[in-house]
């Protein structure tokens, strides 16, 4: 339950700017203070949350930073909360729904972008669910203690992978991320440790003589060239550096683990006092009632992305959408590019920093269930599934690009693990961006950034829109939303990863590498669903792996399935989900969560000199007016799909007649 909630800072949104129907915005940012009850059946399911200290009341204590955007007048609002799960500490929604710049403290016109989400009148809140971060500015974070036994610390041996993309690095922090904090090692002692080197993820470990590396710090004076090599129990250093894109993997004994699953009790209560409740434990109103001391929320609904995405899937399935009141938290979540996998939170020892990707982390537990039904696991025969609480399970749009499927085991969302198709239930909605890629927002110019093909420039807004109007009409109104649109194995649309499956094109200078992210069946020993690992490396079980399926292309490289953006219909290029490390780092695996982009040849003999076997831009469009002219109707029919909204169509149109590709054609 919230204790204490505390405003430290109340000011006007945008300078007050009037949103077209709901009026001015107020942003108000401060401190919430919390508790649990760790005997209670709902948060029981936190490791070691009974190893943590307890205030007079037998309760567990936490505290995070919150910022909400709120409608000036709540009654001109639309009376719904939608949360924005913070990635790594970061605000995320209003780049992805509104357009708008990336920026942790939203306070200028510019940060609402578009203003999508006040214009349709949403009070959106955040607060921090990670309890690792550094507390560095605007950064959303959670406070959360430290577990022991009966006053002792807790001592168990940890894994961490470290990759570089620069020369000349020497030291690193041991959570692999200057963001995050490490586990301080228990003993500076080297032979309690191993540290382990390979350039691909699949490639052998080679042993680090201890001679080699040390438990510290190093730092070089940019001015001078000193280097500086100080003791330190969280950072690892190599006498020679790190080797650019190469796979440290450093196993050591650690110490004091953070009761991390706090972080999905911080935001059921937070959303839930914001919903239900008028005053706070100490008496201060609630910041979202009414002139009526009463709540004005109707609806909440949450959204996050990546990381943040797998969290709503994690806090779902752990139970957390039921409240301390046995009420229902959140009507509606909307995860977005989280694959098919969920959190690294719930554990001790817990990094939900990392990512599981096919060149880093590959390795961290993303463990079954992976999909919102009930199933038999594939592989240890268990029965399982994210969605298992019919009365306070919520309304799922489950939203992916290309990429999770490549990096992310996207496929797992909604296939068995054995390679067959499940039926989706009916609470759930699946919807792929078709042949875009992870990170990008709206569309950006498509160059290059340590990968060897052009980055993939295609928008997810433009859909994420149109779909949060149809979730929104679906809890409110009970409108039947778009139906679902995903590769599918039936429709041999969902297909392995070779390319004689995928029909790729062969196409001059792009290597088609075929490598996509496993999912292994692995032993992590014995206490792994009780969120303890005690085998590291994690070990391959005979079961094998999971079977992992990716998209199916047409002629030109393109996804044949998913939502079609018009730029995908009448394309001037391939888009790709995936994309490729270049020479020097780790050349050839995947290159994170990067997409591509490959254009087409601009004429006939261009194509014909290259021996690229997609038409040329010259002999797909008679003319400019038939480029726009194709763009158009594929717009339009998006929008009467109601996968797109027609502003954005119209958009689109206009950027269609500006496209310096068009130029190319005659007019």
């Amino acid at each position: 339950m919230i204790t204490r909630l505390v405003i430290e800072r109340k000011e006007p949104f945008a300078n007050g700017h009037e949103f077209p129907v709901t009026g001015a915005y107020e942003k108000l940012a401060g401190k919430l203070h919390g508790e649990v009850d760790p005997k209670n059946r709902l948060n029981n399911v936190i490791v070691n949350i009974e190893k943590a200290p307890r205030n007079r009341r037998g309760r567990v204590e936490y505290s995070s930073d919150f910022l909400i955007l709120k409608p000036l007048d709540m009654a001109r609002g639309n009376r719904k909360i939608l949360f924005d799960a913070p990635n790594r500490g970061g605000k995320r929604i209003l780049a992805f729904l509104n357009d708008a710049p990336e920026a942790n403290d939203p306070s200028t016109l510019a940060d609402a972008g578009n203003g999508f989400l006040m214009r349709r009148g949403y009070t959106i809140v955040w607060c921090g669910w990670q309890g690792d971060l550094m507390p560095l500015k605007n950064w959303l974070v959670l406070n959360v203690p430290v577990a022991t036994n009966n006053g002792k610390e807790i001592v168990a041996k940890v894994r961490t992978e470290i990759v570089v993309d620069e020369k000349g690095v020497k030291s690193q922090p041991l959570s692999a991320d200057p963001r995050v904090k490490s586990y301080e090692a228990a003993f500076r002692d080297k032979s309690y440790a191993t540290l382990t080197v390979r350039e691909k993820s699949y490639g052998k470990r080679i042993p680090v003589p201890p001679s080699e590396w040390e438990l510290a710090s190093w730092t070089k004076d940019q001015r001078t060239g000193k280097e500086t090599v100080k003791p330190s129990l969280k950072d690892l250093y190599l006498r020679n550096g790190f080797k650019p894109g190469h796979i440290y993997e450093f196993i050591y004994p650690a110490k004091n683990p953070v009761v991390l699953g706090l972080g999905f009790a911080v935001v059921r209560d937070l959303v839930s006092f914001l919903r239900y409740q008028t005053k706070d434990g100490t008496g201060k109103t609630n910041p979202l009632t009414t002139d009526r001391n009463k709540p004005s929320i109707t609806y909440a609904y949450a959204w996050g992305r990546s990381q943040s995405g797998r969290y709503l899937r994690d806090f779902v399935y752990h139970g957390f959408n039921e409240d301390e009141a046995h009420r229902k938290v959140f009507d509606a979540i909307a995860p977005h590019v989280a694959g098919g996998g969920r959190l690294f939170l719930n554990y001790e020892f817990a990094r939900p920093v990392t990512s599981s990707q096919q060149h880093t982390n590959q390795l961290d537990p993303e463990l079954f269930p992976h999909t919102y039904n009930v199933i038999k696991d594939a592989q240890s025969g268990r029965r399982d599934g994210i969605l298992k609480r019919p009365k306070t399970d919520p309304l799922v749009f489950h939203t992916q690009t290309s990429t999770e499927y490549w990096q992310k085991r996207g496929c797992l969302a909604h296939t068995d693990g054995k390679g067959n198709e499940l039926r989706i239930p009916d609470n759930v909605r699946i919807y792929i961006i078709a042949s875009a890629q992870h990170n990008s927002p709206f569309g950006s110019e498509p160059l290059k950034d340590d990968s060897q093909f052009r980055i993939n420039p295609l928008p997810a807004g433009d859909v994420l829109r149109a779909l949060m109007v149809a979730l929104d009409q679906w809890v409110t109104y009970g409108i039947a939303p778009p139906r679902s649109q995903y590769p599918m194995v039936t429709t041999r649309t969902l297909v392995p990863p070779t390319r004689n499956s995928t029909g790729f094109p062969n196409i001059p200078g792009v290597r088609f590498a075929a490598l996509y992210n496993r999912q292994l069946f692995l032993d992590y020993g014995r206490q792994i669903l009780r969120g303890k690992m005690t085998t590291h490396p994690p070990q391959p079980i005979d079961a094998g792996a999971y079977t992992v399926l990716v998209p199916r292309v047409d002629a030109d490289g393109n996804d044949l399935a998913g939502i079609r953006l018009p730029a995908v219909q009448v394309p001037i290029g391939t888009y790709t989900g995936w994309n490729l490390r270049p020479r020097g780092l780790a050349e050839g695996d995947l290159a994170g969560l990067l997409g591509s982009f490959i254009p087409f040849a601009k004429t006939k003999a261009e194509r014909r000199q290259t021996g690229d076997p997609r038409l040329s831009i010259e002999e797909r469009y008679r003319s400019r007016d038939d480029y726009v002219q194709q763009i158009s109707r594929a717009a339009r029919i998006l929008v009467e799909d109601r996968y797109l909204l027609p502003e954005d169509a119209e958009r689109i149109i206009a950027e269609a007649r500006k496209t310096k590709i068009v130029r190319t054609i005659k007019p």
